[in-house]
């Protein structure tokens, strides 16, 4: 009976979750496709040292270790997670054990880390709601997005503090017989007392609720920040591997330019006419920008080191992945009649931006900003005509002198003369 239980529940969070990323899927589908290159080997060296190395995150050196930690033991920890799942179905009891000696690690290092995500994950808890972190603080984080922060946090607890209770009760009824090596909850083991209670049922109990806690969390994830624990590895795998100062350039005027220079301009079949310059609203974007939005942890780390923000400008490259995805969610759901540019974003924000990439040199999952900000950049130029009135100026002079300056070609080694 427990198993048949167990595995109407499986079906049913699956479905759930499946459900989920079907929306999701349709999302994507409204943006607008890139070409991937291939360079795969490239792309696998560059996951393992940013997303499994967490090179970026240990910039900080504490909070950073402590972060690292945590991912690092959610890795092992879902090795366990997975025998749960087959140990529910088949009704076994430490399916994995087959695997002899490598289990005995895998059980090991799976308990240990049970202790170290719970120490810190009250230490995230507690730097949230005890300590003003200027980079957790912004306009675009609502008292949903910190209350959201909160209950996946708590979430993570209560999973740590079910797998520990697991671990200590499992390591009292089968002592030496239990299969692999659990050194901090068999240390623990002698100060908890089990005369008075029965241990199988708190076993039951323990893991009843830390199986459930891991279905109904994987499906609170995909509406939450905490959504890059499904999406950090594909979005670093899938990252900008240009250098950061390179800006692409726009393919419709690309072509464009392309054939006028070859000299068949007149003689040619007219191209197809793009349906926007740039960006304007979600259907506008890349999926890689949709995966940068779903992938965001908003820690806060490009905000933090972005000059225009720290100067009080309007800027903040965490909120245009903020924004986003809350306009994706907004569309998805009844379209409206806003768009991402000017309802979400405005152009004061966009026109802050100097491109030193600082954001994108900073971000632990090697989100783009300055891309996204200079496709909408064009949009406001190219479709819109609305450009700072220095840029009007530039723009001006290339059209009338050929150089961003206002002199004309023949005076412009005048200064030379004085």
């Amino acid at each position: 009976m427990n198993q048949l239980v167990f595995t109407i529940i499986l079906i049913a969070a699956i479905a759930i979750l499946l459900r989920s990323f079907w929306q999701i899927r349709a999302n994507f589908a409204l943006t607008r496709d890139v070409a991937f290159d291939g360079q795969v080997m490239k792309r696998l060296r560059l996951t393992a040292k940013v997303a499994l190395g967490q090179t970026k995150i240990l910039r900080k050196p504490f909070i950073g270790l402590m972060h690292a930690l945590v991912f690092w033991g959610f890795i092992v920890i879902t090795i366990g997670s997975l025998e749960m799942v087959i140990d529910g179905v088949s009704g076994w009891h430490r399916s994995f054990s087959v695997l002899g000696p490598l289990y005995t690690l895998i059980a090991a290092s799976g308990d240990i880390f049970a202790y170290v995500v719970l120490a810190g994950i009250i230490l995230f808890l507690a730097r949230r709601l005890l300590m003003h972190v200027r980079r957790f603080e912004g306009a675009e984080l609502t008292k949903a997005n910190k209350t959201d922060a909160a209950i996946a946090l708590g979430f993570i607890m209560l999973l740590m503090l079910s797998l520990i209770g697991l671990n200590i009760t499992d390591v009292y009824l089968h002592g030496s017989d239990l299969p692999g090596t659990y050194p901090i909850s068999a240390w623990l083991l002698p100060y908890f007392d089990f005369s008075t209670i029965d241990a199988r049922v708190m076993y039951r109990f323990y893991w009843w609720t830390h199986i459930l806690l891991i279905f109904i969390f994987a499906n609170y994830l995909p509406y939450s920040k905490h959504f890059h624990v499904f999406m950090s590895l594909p979005n670093v795998f899938f990252s900008n591997l240009n250098p950061l100062t390179y800006l692409p350039s726009m393919p419709e005027v690309q072509k464009e330019v392309a054939l006028m220079l070859s000299g068949n301009a007149y003689n040619a079949a007219p191209l197809e006419q793009p349906q926007r310059f740039g960006v304007k609203d979600v259907e506008d974007i890349t999926w890689k920008n949709y995966m940068d939005a779903l992938t965001c942890t908003q820690c806060g780390r490009c905000t933090e080191v972005c000059p225009a923000n720290i100067t009080g400008k309007l800027l903040s490259p965490r909120k245009l992945f903020v924004d986003i995805r809350a306009r994706m969610d907004e569309k998805s759901k009844n379209g409206s009649g806003k768009f991402l540019l000017g309802d979400y974003i405005s152009k004061e924000e966009l026109w802050a931006c100097t491109t030193c990439n600082a954001c994108a040199q900073e971000c632990p999952l090697n989100i783009s900003h300055p891309n996204l900000i200079m496709d909408m950049r064009r949009y406001l130029v190219l479709e819109e005509g609305d450009a700072p009135d220095e840029l009007n100026a530039m723009f001006a002079n290339i059209e009338n002198n050929g150089a961003p300056w206002k002199y004309s070609a023949e005076d412009r080694l005048k200064w030379t003369e004085a």
